[in-house]
């Protein structure tokens, strides 16, 4: 498997495995009137994700450029499938608040922010063989 269709269904997968996390058990952990939980959820996604992104890099050996056209296949799904996870959120996410959806979409963004910066930054060098 290419490193684009790689990153496209690790990023899928992803966004499934957290879309079904928020389903079941986000009333748990997404307490949005908690700034200290909240600035840990903004936190803890940075190496989760970062974590994720370079093993990708690494294990296909990507240069920068490809770095950031993989990070871009990664968060394509997840911005794709949560423009209507946002849009409905009431309907999707029951057991969240109403008014959490609005704290949802700004995770979300720096969610994917944080996956395109560790495409930008990466700066592995393609060696070729």
């Amino acid at each position: 498997m290419n490193y684009k269709a790689f990153s496209l269904l690790a990023g899928f997968l992803v966004w499934m495995a957290a879309t079904i996390l928020f389903r079941t058990v986000g009333e748990y952990f997404f307490l949005t009137d908690n700034l200290i939980i909240m600035i840990g959820l903004y936190i803890a996604v940075i190496p989760a994700l970062g974590t994720l992104a370079i093993w990708i890099f690494r294990k296909y050996k990507l240069s920068n450029q490809e770095s950031i056209v993989a990070a871009v296949h990664m968060v394509l799904p997840g911005m794709l499938f949560d423009a209507f996870c946002t849009q409905f959120f009431k309907h999707i996410f029951p057991n969240l608040p109403e008014n959490a959806a609005s704290s949802f979409g700004a995770w979300l963004m720096w969610v994917y922010a944080i996956v395109l910066i560790f495409g930008v930054l990466n700066k592995t060098k393609k060696i070729n063989k």
